[in-house]
């Protein structure tokens, strides 16, 4: 059910896509995180958004 209100939209967004993995183990993690949170690896990268058209 796509949401109607932009600002919940926006919010959705944010929370779904604005996060860390980790390429050991593949935990998502806040976009801040420094280190992986079920692994403690360092080895963290931006989830990939891409744009819907």
């Amino acid at each position: 059910m796509p949401v109607a209100d932009i600002e919940k939209r926006r919010l959705a967004q944010h929370y779904l896509l604005y996060k860390s993995v980790c390429r050991d183990c593949g935990a998502t993690n806040p976009l801040k995180a420094k280190k992986c949170r079920k692994c403690k690896s360092k080895d963290l990268r931006p989830k990939v958004r891409t744009r819907r058209r």
